[in-house]
């Protein structure tokens, strides 16, 4: 493993302090030691990133194509290695991170197939004729072309699927831009092993190497840095509000804004209708108990609030999940200020007007670090619509369930919420005919509307939207996962009355590429 900063897919020395990975679980310190950044890295990096755009922009899809390939097969050649490493620094399971590897390497694919195929550019052409009258109509063809460097922050939940080479690089990539990650302090050696990964590819398939580089930081120096940058041309982040605002107003207070695309947290609210909670108290009570707690609650997905109306089938769901909460051990959270934080809020809800705490984890685990205990509480629909304080995430293993006398009460608690990654309705059958206006509510307030399901899982596939209205995310019109999160990176333009000779192929007759485009108005095949 090696720890120095990556600039243009090769290793660099700088004369800043050393920092140290330390273990999630018990706080030692981890083997490796990484070199901190300073700002003259930030214009190496962007400078060579920068320089390999010009370049990278215009090879052949399936070049690109085939670096992506080439990193997932680097990633899935360091085994086991890379996968005990993100556990040590992340506390998260082994199981749990396989999955993942999974994850990481199946978007890089996802997005070479993508870029293979081609028709993600929408080439769209409008013929010219010459002898419309009263004025000729001029030939126009249009497509979608990158905008050059992006810089990526790691994410501290997704240690591989939203870091180094997670789905925001792999997007960026697969759009045509260069990528400078700032990696994430809680995975010095996870993001080094994988960063290692990314520059063999960069090397063994020829890509220009500013294609990449990596930044090693413990502070906010790096990254606000690579934000201010003027040959940054977007950013993405996913983590706190707070966090994410920050390169929000950086981005906007710049001499040239840009776009920052940021994934800000989410309290995913859940829908029990009557005649589901009567039929399935027990069932959902058990499925949502563990959706709560998986992986300590720590997804951006993770049900944190419950919204029901008062009835028996409620009282007994409500016991059921209380003595469930009550038998799941204590886990270890990313970080001792995300396990701080948590703890912090959690107590703090308490103490406000009508919550009551229904069960906590009665497991705890005192021999190690940063542990969470799962929390549920409930409050009446009445004192949740008056707080806007009960209404903010809590990011760990804790959920609040909400309690409406009628179903307009309902509908006035779901009009109260903001902006939602998620939002899932459980019903029995026939029952959301009676619910029309709720549901139409909810589908203004969220990114991703689930039926009859959990929200913790977010498939990684083309129709996948994964961000929804402000504060989810600062831009509802786009997904972070999946395949359409590459329409972040590319902005469209025209050529008009130009020579076939000068068009990119994209858009020249004759379909050389053989992409799916619109023709004069029609959607033609590749061998048309």
């Amino acid at each position: 493993m090696n720890g120095k900063n990556i600039v243009a897919a090769e290793y660099v020395d700088v004369a800043e302090k050393n920092l140290q990975a330390l273990d999630a679980a018990t706080g030692s310190v981890l083997k490796g030691t990484f070199s901190k950044a300073n700002e003259t890295l930030v214009d190496e990096a962007l400078e060579a990133a920068t320089s390999a755009f010009k370049v990278y922009r215009n090879i052949h899809k399936d070049k690109k194509a085939l670096f992506l390939n080439a990193i997932a097969d680097e990633i899935m050649l360091l085994g086991d290695v890379l996968v005990a490493r993100a556990s040590a620094e992340s506390g998260l399971p082994l199981a749990r991170l396989q999955g993942e590897v999974g994850r990481t390497t199946g978007q890089l694919r996802l997005f070479a197939n993508l870029v293979s195929e081609g028709s993600w550019v929408n080439a769209i052409i409008d013929h010219g004729q010459a002898d419309r009258q009263p004025l000729p109509k001029p030939d126009i063809r249009r497509m979608l072309i990158p905008i050059g460097a992006v810089v990526v922050f790691g994410a501290s939940n997704f240690p591989l699927a939203f870091s180094v080479a997670g789905g925001d690089t792999a997007s960026a990539l697969a759009s045509g831009c260069p990528v400078v990650v700032k990696a994430h302090p809680a995975h010095y050696g996870t993001s080094a092993m994988v960063a290692g990964a990314i520059s063999r590819a960069v090397e063994k398939t020829g890509m220009p190497k500013g294609v990449f580089s990596m930044l090693y930081d413990d502070g906010y120096q790096i990254g606000a840095a690579l934000v201010k940058h003027p040959l940054t041309k977007a950013v993405t982040f996913t983590g706190s509000f707070k966090g994410g605002m920050s390169l929000v107003k950086l981005a906007q207070d710049r001499a040239q804004p840009i776009p920052v695309f940021a994934e800000m947290g989410s309290i995913n609210p859940v829908i029990f209708l009557p005649k589901a909670i009567e039929h399935q108290a027990e069932e959902l009570a058990k499925k949502y108990a563990a959706s709560i707690t998986l992986g300590a609650g720590q997804f951006c997905t993770n049900p944190g609030l419950m919204l029901a109306i008062q009835s028996p089938g409620l009282e007994k769901f409500k016991s059921v999940m209380a003595s469930a909460i009550e038998l799941i051990p204590s886990a270890t959270m990313l970080t001792p200020g995300i396990a701080a934080n948590y703890s912090k809020l959690s107590e703090e809800v308490a103490g406000e007007t009508g919550v009551e705490i229904l069960a906590v984890s009665g497991i705890k685990n005192d021999s190690l670090k940063n542990q969470s205990e799962a929390r549920l509480a409930q409050v009446k629909a009445k004192d949740f619509i008056g707080n806007p304080k009960l209404r903010e995430e809590i990011f760990g293993p804790y959920s609040l369930l909400v309690v409406a006398d009628d179903a307009a009460q309902l509908s006035q608690v779901v009009a109260a919420l903001e902006g939602q990654l998620t939002a899932t309705v459980m019903a029995a059958d026939h029952e959301l005919a009676d619910y029309a206006d709720l549901i139409h509510i909810l589908t203004e307030k969220t990114g991703r509307i689930i039926l009859n399901g959990v929200p913790t899982g977010v498939e990684v596939c083309a129709a996948m939207q994964h961000g929804g209205p402000f504060p989810a995310t600062n831009d509802s019109r786009f997904t972070s996962v999946g395949s359409t999160a590459v329409y972040r990176f590319v902005r469209p333009l025209a050529y008009q009355d130009w020579d076939q000779n000068l068009l990119p192929d994209e858009l020249k007759d004759g379909n050389p590429l053989g992409i799916y485009r619109t023709v004069d108005q029609k959607i033609t095949l590749p061998d048309e």
